[in-house]
């Protein structure tokens, strides 16, 4: 379900590198809504893109704004138990925590990972 909402886009993503940038926040507009469907349901990734487009304007100064996500993280155990059968795991996406309770997490891209596994 998640390539449905992802795949227009990934497809407005390869038409507007052809353009100038001109979002005023980091990450862009389109990579904020593809981290927020991927890591949220539909209904709350669709509203919190919705916002974050409308508030990408002139009217508001920009700068970084991360998408935030509810997550569990799974018991240490159970992570044990899923590099023996895995192996080495290549980490694309960091969770730092928001708050004291640790039930909001920021979604933070690591670039550099991506430049790893292309090697």
């Amino acid at each position: 379900m998640k390539k449905f909402y992802i795949a227009p886009i990934k497809g407005y993503q390869y038409i507007s590198k052809m353009l100038p940038a001109n979002c005023r926040y980091y990450p862009t507009c389109s990579e904020y809504a593809k981290w927020q469907f991927e890591f949220n349901a539909p209904h709350k990734a669709l509203a919190a893109s919705t916002l974050r487009i409308l508030r990408c304007n002139q009217l508001f100064a920009g700068g970084i704004d991360y998408p935030v996500v509810i997550f569990t993280p799974p018991k240490q155990s159970t992570l044990r138990k899923l590099n023996a059968i895995c192996g080495k795991m290549k980490i694309i996406y960091w969770f730092v925590p928001k708050d004291t309770e640790r039930s909001h997490y920021y979604v933070i891209k690591d670039f550099d990972a991506i430049n790893h596994s292309n090697t």
